[in-house]
């Protein structure tokens, strides 16, 4: 009785002591605070400062430097930003730009109209439409009883549409994707034609759309697979039964070995191992966004690999005009500058004209290159050495003797010219086909006798590496003399070293272009973009948009690697053009004006070759 007793009191205490409840957390940023941001904004817009600056002031005075910038905005008299938030209508208005009567410039604009273009298309891959329909149905799952019908009503809508794009693909939602084989191939369709096959058409986007950016669900499915992630509830994939979750694992560690030993050298691992966004929600809303453009502005393609989880649907945007109308119809002017702007008819055609400006607000001017015309020897060479002639086409570049002759002229060029010479492929499988060529007859060795030879890297970590150790060898080579003279880089059109790096000086003496790289005509996207010019643009002296889109293309990357050269007013450097279709006159005359107006057309290789020794001769007798 007593035992019984003392258990009864000490229950009774319990039960009368009040129940702590927890109280709701607040979390907070502590680099926040109102006062301190306006303090901040003020000295923002009294002097100055780059980012790196604004960073270090906003960690000495514990403060944002991001918002408080962000605050300094309507009172600035320059504000710097970067391309996707003036060009992206919804990142321009999350980040405050108003551009009513503004002067909008944009530099490095070569890439404008690919830029937006890039902007408002939106790709998703198998793995990642299961992902989002698994982490959604668990958040719905989880949170149903405080869910508003409205709201549940949407997310179903939502899984459905995850699960007629999955359906697309050959798949099924609620099976791992890596597992999941299809068919290969690619499709193109239009926006109309997508929503039928995918079944949605009966959905309104423009009602989900409005949904996904009142309910900031893809930002709420980011903390509830941070918050739960390990905890019961799957990041990755959902699967419908026991033995598909036992199975899950092994597959995943399976795919894994097989990936590691097949992986090319880029990434060693397998699909599962790569870093993935935790709410791949957000990336499903980028391409519902996309879907809700006009019908005739953009295609959809279906890209399917051996396994869902390769396979692809992106929304390609065809008509970057209709984006960027609105920042010409709202600025006061707007400036669109480069060091390398030709061909310019694009820009005008496709961006200005379509976008609804008119021709007589268009205003063009160009100014000469810095550098007195005798500091520079454009050649375009039509033969080489042993007379074979130059003409990269698709039939002809792979034959053995062109591929010869190539390294004849490499090699010629190498026993005259000082310093670094820059030499630049069409493409990587190109250059591999060529290096390998001339390392099984002998050409890369007597190359490498006369410079050092060097090759851009696959990997952009690697490029500033390889960049100091080609600048380290010619320095050395300028200083010691010897038997090299310098250094030869093989590069890339189009990569990681025919944009933004600066071969000034001894780096870059000259600039060899071997054959025209133009991009793959086989492309279906490229193909639909060339189909979309020829329909709605008008046909000038009567030749259709699309093939010129493709001399374009080709035209602007040349221009882009042979300006990598000549950065300074007393520099000079020497460009050999290597194929006799540079000297058509249409394609002469999408060179840049200061390039074009010194360039010699040399049909043998004689006089070419004399003319580039007397111009490196006269040049070592100034400087001495």
């Amino acid at each position: 009785m007593e035992l019984q007793k003392n258990k009864h009191d000490k229950q009774d205490k319990v039960d009368s002591e009040p129940k702590r409840r927890r109280g709701a957390v607040k979390a907070t940023c502590a680099f926040s605070g109102y006062e301190k941001m306006m303090t901040m904004r003020d000295e923002v817009l009294a002097s100055v400062r780059d980012i790196e600056q604004l960073v270090q002031h906003g960690r000495d005075t514990h403060t944002c430097p991001y918002y408080s910038t962000r605050l300094a905005i309507p009172a600035a008299q320059v504000v710097v930003l970067p391309y996707q938030s003036l060009l992206h209508a919804a990142t321009r208005k999350a980040s405050g730009i108003k551009l009513k009567d503004q002067i909008v410039i944009i530099d490095e604009a070569h890439n404008l109209g690919d830029t937006i273009t890039a902007l408002h298309s939106s790709e998703v891959n198998g793995a990642q439409l299961c992902r989002a329909h698994s982490q959604l149905s668990q958040y719905c799952e989880r949170y149903r009883s405080r869910l508003k019908a409205k709201n549940l009503m949407y997310i179903k809508q939502i899984l459905f549409v995850l699960e007629g794009l999955v359906r697309t693909l050959g798949g099924k939602v609620g099976l791992n994707p890596v597992t999941q084989s299809t068919q290969s191939g690619t499709e193109l369709l239009t926006i109309n034609d997508f929503l039928f096959r995918a079944q949605i058409d009966n959905i309104n986007l423009f009602k989900v759309q409005r949904y996904l950016e009142k309910s900031l669900i893809s930002r709420k499915l980011f903390g509830f697979s941070e918050k739960y992630e390990g905890s019961g509830v799957s990041t990755h994939t959902s699967s419908m039964n026991k033995e598909n979750r036992r199975t899950e694992g092994l597959g995943r560690f399976l795919q894994g070995l097989q990936s590691k030993a097949t992986a090319p050298v880029e990434y060693q691992g397998s699909e599962e191992d790569r870093p993935i966004m935790a709410s791949p929600m957000m990336l499903v809303e980028s391409f519902l966004f996309a879907l809700s453009s006009a019908n005739k502005d953009g295609r959809v393609v279906m890209e399917k690999q051996a396994c869902l989880a390769q396979s692809s649907v992106k929304f390609l945007m065809l008509n970057a005009a209709v984006h960027f109308a609105q920042v010409l119809q709202e600025c006061r002017a707007v400036v669109i500058a480069g060091g390398t702007m030709q061909p310019v008819s694009d820009f005008k055609e496709q961006l200005l004209l379509s976008a609804g400006a008119h021709k007589e607000r268009i205003a063009e001017f160009s100014c000469g290159h810095v550098i007195p015309p005798e500091n520079i020897l454009p050649i375009i060479l039509c033969t080489g050495p042993s007379g074979q002639e130059l003409e990269f086409t698709f039939q002809t570049r792979d034959r053995p003797q062109m591929m010869e002759e190539t390294g004849r002229v490499l090699s010629n060029l190498c026993n005259v010219v000082p310093g670094g010479v820059v030499c630049f492929f069409p493409s990587y499988e190109y250059e591999r086909r060529i290096l390998g060529h001339w390392e099984s007859n002998g050409v890369l060795q007597r190359l490498a006798a006369k410079k050092k030879i060097f090759q851009e890297p696959k990997k952009a970590s690697q490029v500033e590496r390889v960049l100091s150790e080609y600048s380290r060898c010619i320095q050395r080579c300028s200083n010691t003399g010897g038997g090299q003279s310098g250094a030869l880089l093989f590069s890339v059109v189009g990569g990681k070293m025919s944009e933004g790096i600066n071969f000034s000086d001894d780096l870059g003496r000259c600039i060899v272009m071997v054959g025209m790289p133009y991009p793959n005509i086989k492309s279906p996207e490229l193909q639909e973009k060339m189909a979309y010019l020829d329909k709605h643009m008008p046909h000038v002296d009567g030749r259709s948009p699309g093939k010129a889109l493709i001399e374009n293309l080709c035209m602007k990357a040349v221009n882009q690697s042979i300006g990598r050269a000549i950065r300074h007013r007393d520099d000079y450097a020497c460009i050999v053009l290597c194929d006799r279709r540079y000297a058509r006159t249409g394609t002469l005359q999408k060179l840049p004006e200061w390039i074009r107006s010194s360039t010699r057309t040399h049909s043998n290789f004689g006089p070419a070759f004399a003319g580039i020794r007397k111009f490196f001769l006269e040049k070592r007798r100034t400087q001495h």
